[in-house]
């Protein structure tokens, strides 16, 4: 029994010594080099190295090298060991395809390791043979209850991630977010709270490095997903308008889709009456939503044939509202409101409506400023 790490060294390099020779001395240093890096016992792994360790050695059960279990058990001095060593930073095991950056994005534990491999010279916009990066894997691996991979989302954006990167099946930065707020439509109360707080602060991430969220295919869009469920996912669609997201195709305009005709079709379905409360909250996220795409746009972009044909006890509002966007169309738009838009622009991204209230301007241009249902209670859902 050797009583500190320094006898345990000097037994470790008489041991290497005496089966030097042995004809299964390699691979039982390589296997020694595998547990080495699991247990982060970077002096030992330095002896084992030194002594003819195969960096390439895989484990015969998961295809791992080294370096990949040194990430798995979030040991990032062994990382660093390893890669000074000459460890292929960004090798991918043979199995799963995953380099040890995206198994380092994969779990918030492992933080300190994808940090230690970024400061190294991973490739972070490297892909698998599916066109997989780290960043999609650290958003495909979130589920925003019991794995939060924000703060490795905002580490690999700041590493210079690409938020357009695609996969072979379409899979874009959103796809993963579009897919868990789907998850909290008749869920748990308390878990759909925790995932809608997770899409919103990768979605802030993600915009304030370039994504574009109404980009098509719709059903890819953050945006277009937001605007058809605009009272369920009300407090997301406000920031992306706020920050400046298109509202309608960003790629092909109003004639892919538009914001203006989705609103007012999921207003024309609803089968609703004056008393009833589930129609007045919809109408009124409805106007909300309505005002921002206006406040934004220095000319409102409406599709063709955009006639609605509303039905019930308040297919007068409907309609109302309808035709005052008609109207702003038709004429060019008045200097004020060229003035609105372009200091609300300026002020972006969200959220705009505080940097108003911050402005010195008397609180009446401070009003004008503002989307005409600011400081309504649409932040309650």
């Amino acid at each position: 029994y050797a009583a500190s790490e320094e006898s345990r060294i000097l037994v470790l390099t008489e041991l290497l010594e005496k089966k030097a020779r042995s004809p299964f001395y390699q691979e039982g240093v390589s296997n020694a080099l595998l547990k080495m890096a699991e247990l982060g016992l970077t002096r030992a792994s330095d002896v084992l190295l030194r002594n003819g360790a195969n960096l390439n050695f895989e484990d015969p059960v998961t295809y791992y090298t080294a370096l990949h279990i040194a990430v798995l058990r979030n040991q990032p001095d062994m990382v660093e060991l390893l890669v000074r060593h000459g460890a292929d930073i960004n090798r991918r095991d043979r199995i799963h395809e995953s380099s040890p950056l995206d198994l380092a994005s994969e779990e918030p534990e492992r933080l300190p390791c994808l940090q230690r491999l970024l400061d190294l010279g991973a490739d972070v916009n490297a892909a698998d043979k599916h066109g997989k990066t780290a960043l999609l894997h650290a958003l495909a691996s979130s589920d925003g209850v019991q794995v939060h991979n924000t703060d490795n989302i905002r580490l690999l954006l700041e590493g210079g991630a690409d938020v357009k990167a695609t996969t072979k099946d379409g899979d874009t930065v959103f796809t993963y977010i579009i897919f868990l707020l789907g998850e909290t439509v008749g869920g748990d109360k308390e878990e759909a709270q925790m995932i809608n707080q997770f899409c919103f602060q990768v979605t802030q991430l993600l915009l304030a490095h370039g994504a574009d969220p109404s980009e098509c295919p719709a059903h890819e869009s953050l945006t277009h997903i937001c605007l058809k469920s605009f009272k369920l996912h009300f407090p997301l669609l406000r920031f992306l308008l706020e920050s400046g997201a298109a509202y309608n195709c960003s790629l092909h305009g109003a004639s892919c889709w538009s914001g203006f005709h989705i609103i007012f079709e999921r207003l024309c379905s609803h089968p609703g009456c004056a008393e009833d409360e589930s129609h007045v909250d919809l109408l009124r996220k409805a106007e909300t939503v309505l005002d921002l795409m206006v406040t934004n746009s220095q000319r409102l972009q409406l599709p063709q044939n955009f006639d609605v044909h509303p039905v019930g006890s308040l297919a007068e509002k409907i309609q109302a509202l309808h035709s005052s966007l008609r109207q702003l169309e038709s004429y060019p738009p008045p200097l004020k409101h060229l003035c609105r838009v372009y200091i609300r622009l300026y002020l972006q991204p969200w959220p705009v409506d505080v940097k108003v209230k911050a402005l010195p301007l008397p609180d009446r241009l401070k009003w004008y400023l503002l989307s005409e249902h600011s400081g309504t209670e649409e932040d309650d859902s």
